[in-house]
């Protein structure tokens, strides 16, 4: 089952798609609407758009970097692409590797796998624990396609729980999102989905204007 899920994420590339979120963090609720950009093996680009269709909001993660520019206010926060960076401006307290395969609708397995082993199947199927240096994962897939229907990664005192929303052909709709032990929920649906298209690696490469108020995220 390993073998399966690494020929898996090795078989994606990049993926372009319109992406409908919102997210629910203690009673903090916010719906966004943009284009999605995510390119293997760690890089994300989110723009949302305003109704008149020019990018309000940007997100990126490159080069193990994390940036979020609001452009209304002209402000960005910086920092180090970790899992507390993410869980804070993203809801998804995950390695940028583990995003990328996520939005993807896959699971990457640790590059530092240290236990692998089947688990008895529940209510959701069955299911394959995957133990590394710095989280764990529980990937619940169809063991004869290698189809991942959810996963949840646990690393010290995070988790998250990602459940992939597939049409009837198997294709790739979007997720729903817990973390947080419920704080923060969540949805994602993408639209116009394109997989393999080819996004190239400069596009994630966001320069902030030269007054932008810039703060780091620690």
């Amino acid at each position: 089952m390993v073998d399966r899920l690494t020929v898996g994420w090795q078989e994606f590339h990049d993926l372009r798609a319109l992406a409908d979120v919102s997210l629910k963090r203690g009673s903090e609720r916010q719906r966004l609407s943009g284009v999605l950009l995510a390119r293997a093996p760690a890089s994300v680009r989110f723009e949302a758009l305003s109704p008149f269709g020019q990018p309000f909001l940007l997100v990126t993660i490159h080069d193990g970097r994390i940036t979020a520019y609001n452009a209304a206010t002209n402000e960005a926060r910086v920092g180090a692409a970790t899992v507390e960076t993410a869980a804070e401006l993203l809801s998804l307290p995950v390695e940028p590797e583990d995003l990328v395969a996520l939005l993807s609708g896959r699971a990457a397995p640790p590059k530092d796998l240290r236990v692998a082993e089947i688990l008895a199947p529940d209510e959701l199927g069955p299911s394959i624990n995957l133990v590394g240096r710095y989280n764990r994962q529980r990937v619940w897939l169809d063991f004869e396609t290698g189809v991942v229907r959810q996963v949840t990664i646990t690393g010290g005192r995070t988790e998250a729980t990602v459940t992939f929303q597939r049409g009837g052909d198997g294709a790739l709709t979007g997720f729903d999102l817990t973390a947080g032990n419920g704080y923060a929920t969540g949805a994602v649906r993408y639209r116009s989905l394109s997989l393999n298209a080819g996004v190239d690696a400069e596009r994630f490469a966001l320069t902030l204007p030269k007054d932008a108020k810039i703060n780091s995220i620690r």
